[in-house]
């Protein structure tokens, strides 16, 4: 549920960039981060391990437009993509109003999907979120990949929901605004009924 602070007119929102590890969600805020002014955006606080994975979380606010006369900002977080820190995936997801789950197209990484996004769906339910229910898209990063897989099996092997999905290759910066967006769609209009 997003925090509403009274006082300041301002909605707090929390987006979670989820997946397998090396799949590209620091990369997805590390771009963000570079791509917006100063003061659209805060400071990135990224903790990593010496073989530069994220051991914990990226955590970097995001401030959107007014809706009803209220400011809205995103505070955007990425999990540990290995599976030794599913402790820390679950905390992260605690408090969640949105999720962006980030594929990997290497086609050797495909079981890595599958069982990140299956992951996914047992640490919401542990927050007792149904992910039927959470503002939710899927990004199909690394698209630039030489034997890509393509996008119909990523959609039959990850998309039975029919979630809007996205193309990108996030060091590049292509598809990453388009998939921001889509997620921030979402949650706007959620919110537009609360307020």
């Amino acid at each position: 549920m997003p925090t509403l602070k009274d006082a300041t007119h301002e909605i707090n929102c929390k987006v979670v960039y989820y997946g397998p590890g090396f799949c590209g969600k620091t990369t997805n805020l590390q771009y963000i981060h570079s791509q917006l002014a100063p003061e659209k955006r805060g400071e990135m606080v990224s903790m990593a391990t010496q073989s530069d994975r994220t051991l914990f979380f990226d955590f970097l606010p995001l401030d959107l437009e007014m809706v009803h006369g209220w400011h809205i900002r995103l505070c955007l977080y990425t999990v540990p993509g290995q599976i030794e820190y599913n402790a820390s995936r679950k905390v992260i997801l605690n408090g969640v109003d949105a999720v962006v789950f980030v594929a990997d197209s290497d086609p050797f990484r495909a079981t890595d999907n599958i069982e990140s996004f299956n992951n996914m769906v047992e640490n919401l339910a542990q927050h007792k979120i149904k992910i039927q229910e959470i503002p939710l898209v899927l990004q199909y990063n690394k698209r630039d990949l030489v034997g890509a897989m393509p996008i119909e099996r990523m959609e039959s092997e990850l998309n039975t929901l029919g979630l809007p999905s996205y193309e990108s290759v996030a060091s590049e910066g292509k598809g990453v605004f388009a998939t921001l967006r889509g997620i921030s769609k979402i949650l706007l209009n959620n919110l537009s009924n609360l307020v």
